[in-house]
């Protein structure tokens, strides 16, 4: 059983940075960050598998956000930088144990397991 908790959520003003975490254990594939903002439906933000390779990131964060996982703790990282008020959402940490076969890793059906969520929060 896969258990996903996220933290590091905040406000912070545009232009700021935050770093999001997000304690896994269990047998882990691939993982992701999602977000959705009030009114709008839940989008991808980046995504990476467990090893470290593949990460993929949305347009709208490229070159601002980072994806990282540090194994020996069993964490997944998001690294925000030069946040907007646009980035302002529910951000979910997700993951898959499932291997092999196609999977397009920016799908929400490509994930099994579901964080609670952590607030962040960009004011202009």
């Amino acid at each position: 059983q896969v258990q996903l908790v996220e933290s590091g959520g905040g406000s912070v003003q545009a232009g700021g940075s935050l770093r999001l975490s997000c304690a896994a254990s269990g047998d882990i594939f691939y993982m992701g960050w999602f977000r959705q903002a009030l009114g709008k439906e839940r989008e991808v933000v980046a995504t990476i598998y467990t090893n470290g390779a593949g990460a993929m990131y949305a347009d709208s964060v490229k070159g601002r956000f980072t994806i990282s996982r540090d194994n020996a703790k069993n964490t997944l990282y998001l690294q925000m930088n030069s946040l907007k008020p646009e980035d302002t959402a529910m951000y979910y940490c997700a993951a898959q144990s499932t291997r092999g076969g196609i999977v397009d890793r920016f799908r929400q059906y490509a994930y099994t397991y579901w964080g609670q969520g952590t607030q962040v929060t960009v004011s202009s």
